[in-house]
């Protein structure tokens, strides 16, 4: 498949600029791929489509305030730091991207916050926009971690224009967050309430926790036609005994297994058995699923609906299959179901 065949037009309007006003009211399409049919409902409406002993397989990584803002030395040019990941603990490196970057080069000097107690010195060139800055603070490891937090922002996607609110603390980050180490939200997620989550419990489904941490190359656009040379940036994953333990009874009964999210699917797909099952399993992965591609351990999947060209968009054809996921999203721009991070959801079964 090309790159071209995962375009579509997608109007603006949209585009969610701001979550459902409870989590788990946003609309939800329903695919079933055997008897392709598509079903409308609202997220809570899930729980009808579980049983006893069918598996959730939920991302619980948490999303730390990455975007900084900070001053130039001598300039006070006002730039943007989006903290990518932490090199080096003790040196307080960290991989950034900076904007606008043509102003930063290496040997320059940022200062943020009102005091300017946190400073940072650029000590490489990485990519276009992609600098490794090492922090200067006069405090211990904690400190300066509890400063950065202080100072950052809740990393919002681009689209969103309007500025961050104070209920973006909450709301762009999943209800079962726990490892903080993620850029942006496995925004699957984002549709559980606590109460939701509850009731699946009380029914009897399983919930399989693993951890990947979103980076922004899940985002990177496709630049070429060719998927084969598309390459993804590695992401941190960690899958741990218990996790697989779950998944791999749910397997074994025959159940339901839905991977919730894209970044899950990413998760399970990069540690597979010879003969089918889920391998714990800690360190990177840069697995990229486009169509055709044969899935191993989930047999559903949650996601929400994803930009034009996008790898996410690419995963959900190859699961769905390519004629009904193109089918699937020219009915959600006709019925207006809202798009990206704080969009609607989609169920495939």
């Amino acid at each position: 498949m090309k790159l071209s065949h995962f375009n579509f037009d997608l109007p603006p309007e949209l585009l969610a600029e701001h979550p459902a006003e409870h989590r788990d009211e946003s609309r939800l399409m329903v695919l079933d791929r055997e008897k392709q049919t598509i079903e409308h409902k609202l997220f809570k409406d899930v729980i009808d489509y579980f049983d006893e002993g069918d598996v959730m397989i939920l991302n619980n990584t948490k999303v730390f305030p990455a975007r900084l803002y900070g001053n130039k030395e001598k300039t006070g040019a006002r730039i943007e730091v989006f903290l990518l990941r932490e090199l080096n603990q003790d040196q307080r490196l960290w991989d950034v991207l900076v904007d606008p970057a043509r102003k930063i080069r290496i040997g320059n000097k940022l200062y943020f916050g009102e005091d300017e107690t946190l400073v940072a010195e650029v000590i490489d060139n990485t990519t276009s926009r992609g600098r490794t800055l090492r922090f200067l603070y006069d405090g211990s490891y904690i400190d300066f971690r509890r400063k950065l937090t202080e100072l950052g922002e809740t990393p919002l996607p681009k689209y969103i224009k309007r500025d961050v609110e104070p209920e973006d603390e909450d709301r762009y980050q999943t209800i079962f967050a726990k490892n903080e180490g993620a850029v942006a939200a496995p925004t699957a997620g984002l549709h559980f309430s606590k109460h939701l989550l509850k009731r699946l419990e009380i029914k009897g489904v399983e919930m399989a926790e693993v951890t990947l941490h979103v980076g922004l190359g899940t985002f990177n656009p496709v630049e070429v036609e060719d998927l084969s040379k598309h390459k993804m940036d590695s992401e941190e994953i960690t899958i741990d005994q218990r996790a697989a333990d779950i998944v791999n009874k749910g397997i074994e009964n025959k159940k339901r297994v839905c991977a919730v999210g894209t970044t899950s699917m990413r998760t399970i797909e990069s540690s597979v058995s010879s003969s089918g099952r889920l391998n714990p399993y800690e360190g990177w992965t840069n697995k990229f699923i486009f169509p055709p591609y044969e899935f191993s351990i989930a047999n559903s999947m949650i996601t929400n609906f994803h930009t034009p060209k996008s790898t996410l968009l690419m995963m959900i054809s190859a699961f769905a299959g390519h004629e009904f996921a193109k089918h699937a999203y020219e009915v959600a721009v006709k019925e207006k179901y809202r798009f990206y991070s704080y969009g609607d959801a989609m169920l495939i079964i």
